[in-house]
């Protein structure tokens, strides 16, 4: 579960217990979080990050998409969990001081190594709720 309002994903099992907590940077007034439930599509380790200039980030003046390559720079760190919402996720950060702040373009941004963690609780079909 990604609980917006306490900025936390929280990870139960199948028995509903307590497994993981996490801080985290969730949306931003710029690009704000997604509501309601959606599932894991995909579990990426080292990806390589592409900018699209149509999403219109503020700080972006690119026209055309950039790619970066993997490593820990990479703005969604070393692992993306993709959702089935186009274009959004569940990843790492380069900038571990920064989560828990409202800073994300629309994504869920942990530490990389809770990012790393989650990683291996989830796989394709796993729900994710955003509530709050």
């Amino acid at each position: 579960m990604v609980d917006k309002a306490n900025h936390t994903v929280i990870v139960y099992g199948a028995d509903n217990r307590l497994i993981a907590f996490y801080p985290a940077s969730i949306g931003s007034a710029e690009k704000p979080a997604l509501s309601g439930r959606f599932t894991v599509r995909s579990v990426a380790y080292d990806p390589t990050y592409t900018y699209n200039p149509a999403y219109g980030f503020k700080e972006q003046k690119a026209q055309r998409p950039v790619k970066v390559a993997a490593g820990p720079n990479n703005p969604v760190g070393l692992v993306w969990i993709g959702l089935s919402a186009k274009g959004y996720g569940i990843h790492g950060t380069p900038e571990p001081d920064k989560v828990g702040k409202t800073q994300s373009h629309g994504c869920v941004r942990l530490t990389n190594w809770d990012a790393l963690a989650l990683a291996k609780l989830v796989k394709k079909g796993t729900p994710i709720d955003f509530v709050g």
